[in-house]
């Protein structure tokens, strides 16, 4: 029996590869400096892998910023306006890398950065291959074998290159012509693939991990057909090494017959997301395929249950023999934070019944010695196990009656849109094409060392106070001074959308070290939800108020969805999420009801990750859907028509859930849709969408500042596909992450924009 992990976090412990990268955008350090941050940050992870007992240990899973887009340049696919990037004298590939991520204005160059989306039904984002019919495919970029170089000196035969396989990263993409089907480039493809695992057997590699977690989601018969077709013909073509396919994030379904008859020495499944997948596989595994059993949660920060992995271990083992078999995480543990033992305060009785990255190798390694006979581990472990389920910190039954006790009248408002949209355009009297932003504006160092300094107690509640206010009154100038039509506060006062609400909400714990990478330098460090979540006093009211009273102009108060909070926490495991999520849902309808009170008759309840929960298949999407968009009609549903609901939704498509996004019943929604040129919009326009829409105009994840006419032209795609009347305009997500100067600009234009669109869109039909 071997153990197994299938990736590590990357960001680095101290967050040191955040740090690098942002100095090295920033012209701070040499790009020498940058590779010397990250060979330690990788040899410090591959000796946690060793020093834990991992027999197979992932290399090529460290990325600069997604390792889509690594994959991306290491097979060429470089969309042609990236070329003058190199033409520049001082830049190499890690600057050509970095502006596919991030754009690229300088040099007499304005290029827009590749779309970007989440992984699966993860909070992380990855940048999107972009297909061409004639596209081509070459072995681009020495990464990969200059990993595995390094990796080998210290791991030797450990050592194992991971790569995402060709089908799913086709997948991933989208073709930019139209006519052709991505997928048939596979054939142009797979012969890259071949020489970069040649190169790497050359190198010594005895293992290499294709992940293919497409396997997982519905396919279609090309798709199907596209994975025995690489598949055989990496067999036929490479002998002498093991592949390895790993797949996660659920059950392999009707694609379990197909997965297990690859011609491959090993497949991962994920035991923990899908343990009903077991016997299926069992029933059908070939004698010469081994079998890698994903059974330690590689997204959740809980104690694994031994008892529950090792009766999946036997069954395995009673099958197919204890030799055949690879004890793993769930997935890449990229998702996890990163070590336990750094945080100090979290309440011994809760921390006991937790494992982070680190400790889950413990766990991988632990498991195996459990299934060998080792019963006092497997007997510490369930003693830990019955401590939390059994802990009165978890439970309050008032909690638990008040989600019982929910109606469907809680779920709903009291008119429909057409009579509160009359009502909202009496009360606001806003222009068309009104402006605003999507919340939050950049946390500059002060604002960060101002927080600090005041959880260090190095400032009074009264001198921080004031020094928040100050900051609220400058930036609420500003947008009057450029001619916003909807402030914002700015959330000079939080320190995270989903962090911030979960301190101030009981059921949550915090970490001091816990973070997690969210796309390129962004690190998220989410709350952990232990128990039943209930508010026991006022969240944001009381700086909502005192912004809407320095302006005449409408202010919104800005909320985190239940859902979005469910998503990025780490949630507690014992109960069904929808549980979970209605009793946050609770909680903010309780927050709704006081901003309104409080004389805010704008609300935005963001819900960003709605369409990230959504599971990857479609026969489960039915079940999530109905409960997430309930939970947010109950944080929605209590106030009055004339107090008007906003919600926002980061970096998704939207198609085929529509109609549930329409029966969220917000009055305005905005999106992402400036790197996909509104795109997204089609799947509004062609559902003819009732509500109000605010279609990002611009893109914050990049640092670039588009131009007025850039805007506009996005402005009049939108007027094109839907009613002017309907129309908002907003950058396409919150600012936090930039910087002032940028932001300032960027949203002078966007605002100049608008007055644009007002006069030059032909809007007299359509309002």
């Amino acid at each position: 029996m071997q153990t197994q992990n299938l990736g590590y976090p990357r960001i680095g412990s101290q967050r040191q590869l955040k740090k690098a990268s942002e100095q090295y955008w920033a012209g701070k350090i040499s790009q020498e400096t940058l590779f010397e941050v990250a060979a330690k940050i990788k040899e410090e992870n591959w000796k946690t892998q060793i020093d834990a007992g991992i027999d197979l240990i992932p290399c090529n899973d460290f990325s600069f910023y997604d390792q889509v887009l690594d994959t991306s340049l290491l097979l060429g696919n470089i969309p042609d306006r990236y070329a003058p990037v190199l033409q520049v004298p001082s830049n190499n590939e890690l600057d050509l890398y970095f502006a596919m991520a991030r754009g690229y204005q300088k040099d007499g160059l304005d290029i827009t950065a590749m779309e970007m989306t989440k992984w699966l039904d993860t909070n992380y984002h990855y940048i999107v291959p972009e297909f061409t019919t004639n596209q081509e495919f070459s072995i681009n970029s020495e990464k990969i074998f200059n990993d595995y170089h390094e990796a080998r000196q210290q791991l030797r035969d450990k050592a194992k290159p991971v790569l995402l396989g060709p089908v799913s990263y086709l997948v991933s993409g989208k073709e930019k012509e139209p006519g052709f089907d991505r997928i048939e480039l596979v054939e142009k493809l797979v012969p890259v693939y071949v020489e970069i695992i040649t190169r790497l057997q050359q190198q010594g590699a005895a293992w290499i991990q294709l992940d293919e977690p497409c396997l997982v989601t519905d396919l279609s018969q090309k798709e199907k057909d596209a994975l025995k077709y690489t598949y055989h013909t990496i067999s036929q073509n490479i002998s002498g090494i093991n592949i390895l396919v790993a797949t996660y994030f659920d059950s392999l379904a009707d694609n379990t017959e197909l997965a297990v008859n690859l011609p491959v020495a090993a497949l991962h499944i994920d035991l923990v997301r899908a343990p009903e997948q077991l016997d299926e596989i069992l029933s059908f595994i070939p004698e010469t395929l081994q079998l890698s059993l994903g059974v330690v949660d590689g997204r959740n920060v809980w104690k694994n249950n031994y008892e529950k992995s090792l009766a999946l271990i036997q069954k395995t083992a009673e099958k197919i023999g204890s030799d055949r078999m690879i004890i793993a995480p769930s997935c890449s543990l990229l998702h996890s934070p990163i070590d336990l033992d750094l945080e100090t305060t979290i309440d011994t009785e809760i921390k006991n019944g937790m494992a982070f990255a680190k400790q889950k190798l413990t766990e991988v390694a632990e498991l195996k010695s459990v299934a060998e006979g080792n019963y006092v581990l497997l007997e510490l472990n369930k003693a830990a196990i019955d401590n939390r389920s059994s802990s009165p910190k978890v439970h309050q039954q008032a909690v638990k009656d008040r989600v019982s006790a929910m109606t469907e009248t809680d779920a709903m408002r009291q008119s429909a849109f057409p009579v509160r949209r009359k009502l909202h355009n009496e009360r606001f009297k806003l222009p068309p094409f009104p402006t605003t932003t999507i919340g939050s504006f950049p946390q500059t160092d002060d604002i960060r060392q101002l927080r600090s300094r005041f959880k260090k107690g190095a400032l009074t509640v009264a001198e921080y106070e004031s020094a928040i206010e100050q900051a609220t009154v400058e930036v609420i100038r500003w947008q009057e001074e450029i001619g916003l039509d909807v402030l914002v506060h700015g959330e000079f006062e939080r320190n995270d959308m989903v962090e911030y609400f979960g301190e101030q909400l009981d059921g949550f714990l915090f970490t001091q070290k816990g973070w997690v990478q969210s796309y390129g330098s962004r690190c998220v460090k989410p709350p952990i939800i232990y128990g039943d979540i209930s508010r026991p006093q006022d969240m944001t009211v009381r700086w909502s108020k005192f912004a809407a009273a320095q302006t005449d102009k409408p202010m919104k108060g800005m909320l985190t969805g239940p859902v979005t909070i469910l998503q990025w926490s780490f949630v507690r495991d014992d109960q069904p999420r929808e549980q979970t999520t209605y009793q946050i849902a609770l909680a903010i309808r309780d927050e709704v009801l006081a901003l309104e009170t409080a004389g805010i008759g704008i609300i935005q309840i963001d819900e960003a990750a709605i369409r990230e929960g959504l599971p990857l298949r479609q026969s489960k999407q039915s079940h999530y859907l109905n409960w997430a968009v309930k939970a947010f009609r109950i944080a929605a549903g209590a106030v009055q028509d004339q107090t008007q609901v906003h919600t926002h939704m980061c970096y998704s498509e939207f198609n085929n859930i529509i109609e549930h996004i329409a029966a969220m019943d917000a009055d305005v929604i905005t999106i992402e849709t400036s790197r996909s040129q509104m795109e997204l919009l089609q799947a509004f326009a062609g559902f003819h969408y009732p509500n109000e829409i605010g279609p990002g105009v611009y893109d914050i994840h990049s640092p670039r500042v588009p131009a007025i006419e850039e805007m506009t032209a996005l402005l009049a795609k939108a007027a094109d596909l839907l009613p002017a009347r309907n129309l908002w305009v907003n950058p396409d997500c919150g600012l936090k992450t930039r910087k002032w100067p940028e932001t300032k600009a960027a949203l002078e234009n966007m605002v100049a924009a608008a007055r644009q669109a007002r006069e030059l869109i032909n809007t007299k039909d359509n309002l």
